[in-house]
Formats: C-alpha cells, sequence, structure tokens
C-alpha cells in the first residue's frame, strides 16, 4: 500500500475497504496508520465491526476512542440495538447524556428499537419534544412502533399526527400497531384514508386480519389487491395453513402458479409443504419437491427440512432420509424432523439411533427432541429406554419435562400395562392432566380390563372436560361389564341427545396434485 501523509487519506482508504467489506484490509490500514487517525477514522471502524456482525470488537474500540462524538455514540447504540442488548444500550445512553452530548433524531430512533414494550418510551418522546426536534418519518413511526408495544393506542394516534410529512411507511406502521392491539376497524379506518396504498401496507392488512382470526376478511384484502407480490401471495398461503385449512392453502398455490407470473420463493414452497404433510398429500408433495429442484439453485435448512417433515409424515420414509441426508446444514429441527419420521412410522430403534447420531454431532436437544424420542418409545413398547429418556431430560441436558413429555411417559406405561405406574405419574406431574393425558390413560385402562382405574379416571375427568366421548366411552365400558343396565342405558341416552359420538375421517381427494404436475 503506498504511504498516506493525511486523515483524508487514510479515512479514503478505510471507506474503500469497507464499502468493499474488506474489514481485515480495513484493520491493516487503520492499525498501521495510527499517527493518522482522527475520530472519523475510529467512527468509520467502529461503524465497520457493527456492519460485519463483530459487537464485540466495536464496544472494544468504543471504550479505546480517545474522542467521541455523537456519530460514535449513535454507532454503538445501534450495534447494542442489533443484537439486542437493550440494558447495555440503556447504560451508555445514561453515559452519553452524562458527557454533555445532545442525542439526536438518530439517537432517539435508536433508542424506542431499543427499548420495546418500555416505559422509557415516553421519555424519550419528551426528550424529543423538549429538544426541540421534529418528528421526522423515522423518529415518529419508531414512536408509533413503540407505543403499539406499550398498548397505548392514545399515545401511537397523537405520535403519528404529529409526524409533519407522512410516508407509505408511517401509515403502514399505524396500521401494523391497530393490528397488534386488535383493533381492526382503527386500522381498516387508516387504510382507507391512507393517501398511496403500496403493496406493503395491502400487505400488512392481510397478516394483520390473519393474525387476529379474519381470515375471510383477509382474503376479501387479497382478492381486492391492484397488485401481488411473493410476500403477499405466501402470507395469504400460510394464513390458510395455520388454521388448518391446508386444501385452501394448496388451491391458492395452483391459482399462483397458473395465474401469476409471481415465482414461489422458499418461504412460499415451505408453507405448501407444510400444508401437504397436513393434508397426507404425498403426490402434491412429490410435485412440489421436482418444482423446488427446477427453479431453486440452492435451499436453506428450514426448506430442506420441510422436505424430511413432508415425506415422514406421508410415510415416505426412505425420501424423509434421502432429503435429510441431502442437508448441507443439520439444526436441532432438521433432526427432530428425522426422529420423528422414524418414530410416527414405527421404526422405533431407528429413531434412537438418529438420536444417538445426532449427539455424536454435537447438535444439543430441544424439548421437541424427546417428544419426538418418547413417542418412538412408545409405539416400540420400549419403556426401559423411554425411561431412561424421560429421566436423562433433566439430570444430563437440564431440560425440564413438560406435559406432553409426561403425557408419553403415561401413554408408554398404560400400553404396556403398567397402570399404577401411569396413575402414579399423573399424581406426580407438576401439572394439571388434559385430555390427552386422561384420554391415553383412560384407553390403556380399557385394553388392560383395569375397569377400577379408569372409572376413578373418568369422573377424574369429566370434573374437567364434562362432555368428552372419552369419558362417556370409558363409563359405558365399566357399566356394561358390570351389568349396570340402568346406568348404560342412561349414559347412551344421553350421548345421542348431546350427539356425542367419533367423528368421521375424512380425506381429501387429491386431484389437485395433477393439476399442479400440468404446470
Amino acid at each position: 500500500m503506498f504511504p498516506l501523509h493525511s486523515s483524508a487519506q487514510l479515512n479514503s482508504v478505510l471507506l474503500h475497504h469497507l464499502r468493499r467489506r474488506r474489514l481485515t484490509d480495513a484493520v491493516e490500514a487503520f492499525r498501521s496508520n495510527s499517527h493518522l487517525t482522527d475520530t472519523t477514522s475510529w467512527n468509520l471502524m467502529l461503524s465497520g465491526y457493527v456492519t460485519h456482525g463483530r459487537p464485540q470488537c466495536a464496544h472494544k474500540m468504543f471504550d479505546e476512542m480517545p474522542h467521541r462524538d455523537i456519530v460514535s455514540w449513535n454507532t454503538i447504540l445501534s450495534a447494542f440495538r442489533r443484537t439486542g442488548r437493550p440494558l447495555l444500550a440503556f447504560q451508555h445512553f445514561l453515559r452519553m447524556l452524562r458527557a454533555g452530548v445532545s442525542p439526536n433524531g438518530a439517537t432517539l430512533t435508536t433508542m424506542v428499537a431499543a427499548v420495546p414494550s418500555s416505559n422509557l418510551i415516553p421519555q424519550l418522546h419528551s426528550m424529543a419534544i423538549r429538544a426541540g426536534l421534529t418528528l421526522n418519518s423515522i423518529l415518529g413511526t419508531a414512536l408509533v412502533g413503540g407505543y403499539a408495544s406499550l398498548e397505548d393506542p392514545v399515545s401511537m394516534r397523537r405520535a403519528f399526527g404529529d409526524i409533519p410529512v407522512k410516508n407509505p411507511v408511517s401509515w403502514t406502521s399505524l396500521i401494523l400497531g391497530y393490528m397488534e392491539l386488535g383493533k381492526l376497524r382503527d386500522a381498516e379506518n387508516v387504510f382507507e384514508t391512507m393517501p398511496v396504498r403500496n403493496v406493503v401496507a395491502w400487505t400488512t392488512m392481510i397478516n394483520g386480519c390473519i393474525d387476529n382470526g379474519k381470515l375471510n376478511e383477509a382474503r376479501r384484502y387479497f382478492d381486492q389487491m391492484p397488485q401481488r407480490n411473493v410476500i403477499t401471495w405466501t402470507s395469504m398461503i400460510k394464513g390458510y395453513q395455520r388454521n388448518n385449512q391446508h386444501e385452501e392453502a394448496l388451491n391458492l398455490f395452483i391459482r399462483m402458479r397458473r395465474r401469476s407470473d409471481v415465482c414461489p420463493n422458499q418461504f412460499t414452497y415451505s408453507t405448501v409443504l407444510a400444508a401437504c404433510a397436513m393434508v397426507g398429500s404425498l403426490h402434491f408433495g412429490q410435485s412440489i419437491h421436482g418444482q423446488i429442484s427446477r427453479s431453486l439453485s440452492q435451499w436453506d435448512v428450514v426448506l430442506s427440512t420441510s422436505l424430511v417433515e413432508m415425506y415422514g409424515k406421508c410415510g415416505d420414509v426412505s425420501y424423509a432420509a434421502r432429503s435429510f441426508d441431502s442437508c448441507e446444514t443439520r439444526t436441532v429441527a432438521s433432526w427432530n424432523s428425522m426422529i420423528g419420521c422414524y418414530a410416527k412410522n414405527g421404526l422405533s430403534t431407528r429413531a434412537l439411533e438418529e438420536f444417538e447420531k445426532m449427539i455424536e454431532e454435537g447438535v444439543r436437544p430441544d424439548p421437541i427432541t424427546f417428544v419426538c424420542l418418547l413417542t418412538a418409545c412408545v409405539h416400540g413398547g420400549l419403556v426401559d429406554e423411554g425411561v431412561h429418556y424421560f429421566n436423562s431430560m433433566e439430570r444430563k441436558f437440564c431440560i425440564e419435562p413438560r406435559l406432553e413429555h409426561y403425557g408419553c411417559m403415561v401413554d408408554l406405561f398404560g400400553r404396556s400395562g403398567n397402570i399404577e405406574k401411569a396413575e402414579n405419574l399423573i399424581e406426580r406431574m407438576p401439572f394439571e392432566a388434559d385430555i390427552a393425558v386422561w384420554g391415553a390413560f383412560l384407553t390403556a385402562c380399557g385394553w388392560h380390563s383395569s375397569l377400577e382405574h379408569g372409572l376413578s379416571a373418568a369422573k377424574a375427568m369429566q370434573r374437567l372436560h364434562k362432555d368428552h366421548p372419552v369419558v362417556y366411552s370409558m363409563m359405558l365400558k365399566v357399566y356394561g361389564e358390570r351389568g349396570v343396565w340402568t346406568r348404560f342405558d342412561e349414559l347412551k341416552e344421553k350421548m345421542q341427545c348431546k350427539r356425542l359420538r367419533k367423528q368421521r375421517a375424512v380425506s381429501w381427494i387429491e386431484s389437485a396434485s395433477t393439476q399442479l404436475q400440468q404446470l
């Protein structure tokens, strides 16, 4: 590198390297020309560390700075905001004020974003007013979001009204705030009065309606949109998928492919694969897999995991394993999907072996991992193994068992005929048993003709879930085997009056997969 003779030259070189994301070269230039550094040089390096995801280096450099200006303080506050460290952001904000440096709009915007759901929001707002700072669109929009997080719609609307020049981002932020507070009518009124409605505003309305359980309203806005992008399509498809309307999700995806020139992205495909998994539509899922292979050169771990999940839930274990083996990066979610695949398809030993491989590769399990493991033990009748893994959760992996883990153990003990162990576990649970736990226990009592345990459990369950069909089924079985026909007839008549009967399973006709293959 040619010799530098001034701070201006050094700063130009630093800027050149940082713009080209050559952080190492910038560090070398900064250190080798330390005699030429000024506050701008330090700020450039500080910003470089933050931009390149090196917050600890930024913090260290900030502490070493001989002089700091407002840019220095704003940069370090931004670093703490990005890394989710609100306490450090607040501590440094106080240091800044004590050092006599007055905050500007960028400072307050950063702080509002750094301390959401905090009572500091009104104080930061007051500070802006006392300092005579005009609420530009950036600071005003941040305050709107801050008051929304405080569930203060009056102050949120006031902050929006104080913005002198409102842009689409400001309007959308107010709509989003009302949606987060469940005030759909207010959000709709703002949307209707919005001067220019862009795709982001329309999509915010759609997502807000979905989040508030108004799926039909979301579809109405979707259908009215003058123009849609891939985010809009994916939002609506995911809305159906989240609300268990999986057939509608798949039908909308077909419409997207047929009537739109918008190409699906990885999020779209992941959502559609999840819908395929829930309806057990293997043919549709295979068609999606083919589209992914043709249209995407690289897949992220979420999409790869979605493929494993889809094949596993549709019963194609070999293709689930192939998809898993092709994952370049495997997260705990990927391993959970594969372990769960083996568990649900009756390959219990394979599921346990996969867990051991996961541990060998240094991937730390989470609570879902143990649900998959214990499910494998239930399906395989592996009582000793189930007890071992259940006990290892807290002892070895510091994972506190949840209700679903206890439910698996009750099911495991019950299926193996250990009714008393199952009952004792229910009594020792730190939670109140839910329908799934009682249902597993009552089913086991029925299988093993343990009518006394079943009757007492049915009565306990009846206190919590008065009209659940499982309760009546067990009590009918007890009264029938004991020959108490008067109570049997009374209970059966009561069930008929309440229309309590098992619901017939309905499968979706997969003609849609043929349509998709034609695209």
